[in-house]
């Protein structure tokens, strides 16, 4: 071996950081990400907490299992679940008309989208309620509805299922579903053992978001919903009736059943999409 080629194996990479300042540069970020995290969701987490529990146990039950609370939690999760499915399946269907169709105006259609998330809230229920309204120019009423309702939060949700699943798509091996065309499969068959178990991670990730959406979601449905006690009144609008009658340890309790519900929802799913993933990676 000539002495370049041991100068050469001897001395570190020129681009190769020190390990010091490597383990430096990791705690800088961690500690900058970590306090972060702390001022914009761990502190307010843990001031809703503290503040539930002003009143004992005993006045977080009463205000959790109410009567008018048991309702909103009825209207707000049978809505958010019924709107999550409708979004899966149609966000699902924008996704692939997206990523594997031509077509004119597909560009426009991309960027449309994204238009819940720069739009303020109260403008869909505005939007909402001048197409659904009393002077719906299609002549379908839907105020006070939980059509309505529904209407509203697939507006806002729509593209959580739609932005988590196109960039999989687009990622899927067009190669393994010509082979199995090639072989006889037909575009169900080919779709539902080769597409779907791929995209299915990202299904659940996306579902998980638009639920924890459309369960906390205020703005879209104040107007076309009108807040009907058992009927269209969802929990984010009884945490204002609370707030408005001075009630903040209840509004407090409420909110903190929704975070809950939130979280193990998306817990859930995470770790469902990672069972999936680890049975495709097997197989």
């Amino acid at each position: 071996m000539s002495a370049a080629v041991v100068d050469e194996e001897a001395s570190p990479p020129a681009t190769r950081a020190p390990s010091g300042l490597r383990r430096e540069g990791v705690s800088l970020r961690v500690g900058a990400a970590t306090v972060w995290l702390s001022l914009i969701v761990l502190a307010p987490l843990a001031a809703i907490t503290w503040q539930s529990a002003g009143g004992g146990w005993r006045a977080f039950e009463q205000a959790v299992t109410s009567h008018a609370a048991l309702e909103s939690f009825r209207v707000t999760l049978t809505i958010a679940a019924g709107v999550t499915a409708a979004n899966v399946v149609f966000g699902l269907l924008i996704a692939w008309m997206l990523v594997r169709d031509d077509f004119i105006g597909k560009r426009f259609i991309d960027v449309l989208i994204d238009l819940p998330f720069a739009l303020p809230t109260i403008v869909a229920s505005l939007v909402m309620l001048a197409l659904y309204g009393p002077a719906s120019p299609v002549h379908v009423h839907l105020q006070h509805t939980a059509a309505g309702v529904g209407l509203a939060l697939a507006f806002v949700t729509l593209p959580f299922v739609v932005r988590a699943v196109q960039p999989v798509l687009l990622e899927i091996d067009r190669e393994v579903e010509e082979a199995a065309a090639s072989l006889g499969a037909s575009g169900f068959t080919i779709f539902r053992q080769v597409v779907l178990p791929s995209l299915t991670p990202a299904l659940l990730t996306g579902a998980g978001l638009a639920f924890s959406r459309a369960i906390g979601e205020f703005g879209s449905v104040v107007l076309i919903g009108g807040a009907v006690p058992g009927k269209t009144e969802v929990s984010s609008q009884w945490i204002r009736t609370l707030i408005e009658n001075d009630d903040r340890t209840g509004a407090a309790a409420i909110s903190l059943v929704l975070l809950g519900i939130s979280f193990l929802v998306l817990l859930a799913l995470r770790v469902l999409g990672a069972r999936v993933t680890k049975r495709q990676e097997r197989s």
